[in-house]
């Protein structure tokens, strides 16, 4: 949920004013009381934004054609709503608005001061390497181009040539990466993309296989690696001080409290077990016990043995 803020914006129809209309807009329906189209108006009239009914209804427009979120009006309940299950962007669009209004409040506030980047610290991670490729690979995925780049393997530690049909980009960790049929293998494949270079938007058009979801896969993991295998309930007992952590920031979508008292945080997730969700487990090995699959408890135990044997 965004919170609303009451300042006025120095110019309510700049790009940035437009996003956080969006923004108000889902808020203030995505609240399940039905607002009517004036309802809607009021509440953006007393976040800063006062607008027409005919910018009104573009915005509601654009949210619905352009971004896949079904903004639909109920006649019984006099009132709008969002039909999130034909919403098929929903999360996506979400996140989105949520990086653009945190970059607006970031700018608004350098824009007051020059001493505003002395209170900030970022990561120095590294996670905007690649990121001047973003525009041209969604438009190679818009568009249906193969693309052509060199990747560098961490494992081998040389750098290889491909050649892919894009279908999707996706975020994790503050790094991105792009997924597709990679020519040649014959395989799907992930890539990180600051290791990728000489990246090119080819001519060759392709034709997307309606078989292949990968949006789906990657909702259906932790991560990057979506794996093959099938979802699974992992069951995991966390220290009640630790599940304060993983009940505000949650490790999957699906992520359910099944016990929650001074004893044990217990969670449920459904997905496919894979290494980043074995990575997520052996970060906290002290604070998490692992209750099921048979499966992934086997693995931690590998984990254990594996790292008491280095202190041997």
């Amino acid at each position: 949920m965004f919170v609303a803020t009451s300042y006025t914006k120095p110019n309510a129809m700049s790009l940035q004013g437009t996003i956080r209309r969006y923004t108000l807009i889902i808020e203030k329906i995505n609240q399940r009381q039905f607002p009517s189209f004036e309802e809607i108006q009021d509440y953006l009239e007393d976040c800063g934004f006062t607008i027409s009914k005919r910018t009104l209804e573009r915005d509601i427009a654009v949210i619905r054609n352009e971004f896949g979120i079904e903004i639909t009006f109920n006649r019984n309940k006099a009132g709008y709503f969002i039909d999130h299950e034909n919403s098929i962007n929903m999360d996506s669009f979400l996140r989105f608005l949520e990086i653009v209004n945190t970059a607006e409040l970031l700018t608004e506030s350098l824009s007051d001061s020059k001493e505003t980047l002395n209170h900030i610290s970022f990561d120095q991670g590294g996670g905007l390497q690649g990121i001047e490729y973003l525009k041209p690979l969604l438009q190679a995925i818009k568009e249906h181009r193969s693309i052509s780049f060199t990747h560098f393997n961490f494992h081998t530690k040389k750098s290889q040539p491909y050649n892919m049909n894009p279908y999707i980009l996706k975020e994790y960790q503050n790094r991105w990466y792009v997924a597709g049929y990679v020519l040649g293998l014959n395989k799907l494949r992930t890539f990180g993309l600051d290791r990728v270079s000489d990246l090119t938007l080819t001519d060759h058009m392709f034709q997307p296989d309606p078989k292949i979801n990968l949006r789906e896969k990657f909702d259906d993991a932790i991560g990057v690696v979506y794996g093959t295998g099938k979802k699974e309930k992992v069951v995991l007992s966390f220290a009640p001080d630790q599940g304060q952590y993983i009940k505000s920031l949650p490790m999957h979508q699906s992520q359910r409290i099944v016990v929650d008292n001074e004893e044990e945080c217990r969670i449920e997730l459904y997905v496919v077990p894979n290494f980043e969700l074995e990575q997520q487990i052996a970060m906290q090995l002290d604070r998490v016990k692992v209750i099921a699959p048979k499966s992934l408890v086997d693995t931690i135990k590998a984990y254990l043995k594996s790292a008491l044997e280095q202190y041997d």
